[in-house]
């Protein structure tokens, strides 16, 4: 049907009019984010320096017939941290003991105690013949500085703080600086597995139930993980704590959706190929805090670049793995003793 005459002076007159104003008639949003370096970027890390510092020994918890055990101390990012430092007793390879650095998973920074948790697993390794270091992180117990950001995974804080340990333990008179490996539990796996691809000293890494896939998948499962799923008093403020950071992260780099990208760089799983050393996985199928799935993203990637690596489920088990322990940590230590102890 034609227009009236009256109807397409009208339209006449609407298109001058927008004209004249310069208003599209169909506006496309376009936002651009922030290019900005953020320090938790692999790449950032990797200019980072980890000098370290010499290491004092600031209480002795155990002297004992098989090891000696001290709570220790040291300097990251000028902070004193404190640390569980395990040694054993008997005759020192000739240069020096090997060293395992363990990265604990999340407890609650104000909750957290040097001589707790982990006991077992400290003793057993350093049974093996290691010394074990196990770092606070900041703001942890007695150490210096505020907790990461994000529950942990907001910035490279704790990382830091362990390849500051790195860098003071390859210094320490008793130790071997060129055999060392690393151990990580849940939060501690994605430090281990960030270690590792940021600094060439660490020779393997063992992780159980890590938190080990990349920075995307982390976030859709727990971003707003507490409108899901009843926490604990801990674990809701750990989510507040996850929730603001991502909130304000998006806000300046783009969601996952919006800048893959930027999520990407912050991901150690994007620097695999570049890994300082193998990796021994440990996981439960049943772990209700991490999902095994996470493991399996992480083997399927090493099997796609062919970076030889081994993979261990377990059947009705925890997220500390409590009903295979024995299995797992004597996997562990055979994997260490290949790796880092007996290795070329």
């Amino acid at each position: 049907m034609p227009l009236k005459r009256s109807s397409l002076i009208y339209f006449c007159v609407l298109l001058l009019a927008l004209f004249v104003s310069g208003t599209p008639l169909y506006s496309q949003s376009t936002q651009t984010f922030s290019t900005e370096p953020n320090p938790l970027q692999i790449s950032e890390m990797r200019r980072a320096v980890y000098p370290g510092s010499g290491i004092t020994i600031e209480s002795t918890v155990v002297a004992g017939l098989y090891y000696n055990q001290y709570v220790a101390s040291y300097q990251s990012d000028g902070n004193k941290i404190d640390a569980l430092m395990s040694v054993p007793v008997g005759e020192k390879p000739a240069h020096g003991w090997p060293i395992i650095v363990f990265n604990h998973g999340y407890i609650a920074p104000s909750e957290y105690r040097t001589t707790e948790r982990y006991v077992r697993y400290v003793e057993s390794l350093t049974l093996a013949g290691y010394i074990v270091f196990k770092p606070d992180y900041r703001g942890h117990g007695s150490s210096e500085g505020e907790p990461a950001s994000g529950g942990g995974y907001g910035d490279p804080g704790y990382t830091i703080d362990t390849l500051n340990a790195v860098a003071a333990l390859k210094a320490y008179p008793d130790a071997d600086p060129n055999r060392i490996g690393m151990w990580g539990h849940s939060m501690g796996g994605q430090i281990t597995l960030r270690a590792m691809t940021v600094s060439k000293d660490i020779r393997a890494g063992v992780i159980w139930a890590g938190v080990v896939s990349p920075y995307p998948d982390i976030i859709a499962r727990w971003h707003r993980i507490h409108s899901r799923v009843q926490l604990s008093r801990e674990g809701q403020s750990w989510a507040n704590s996850f929730n603001s950071w991502y909130e304000a992260a998006s806000q300046r780099y783009g969601t996952i959706e919006e800048n893959p990208a930027f999520w990407a760089s912050v991901s150690p799983n994007a620097y695999l190929s570049e890994i300082s050393g193998q990796v021994q996985l440990h996981h439960a199928r049943g772990d209700p805090v991490v999902p095994l799935a996470w493991s399996e993203i992480l083997a399927g990637e090493f099997k796609e670049m062919r970076i030889p690596y081994e993979f261990y489920i377990y059947e009705n088990d925890d997220h500390n793995i409590s009903n295979n322990f024995a299995v797992a940590m004597r996997r562990t230590i055979q994997f260490f003793d290949s790796h880092v102890k007996y290795a070329p």
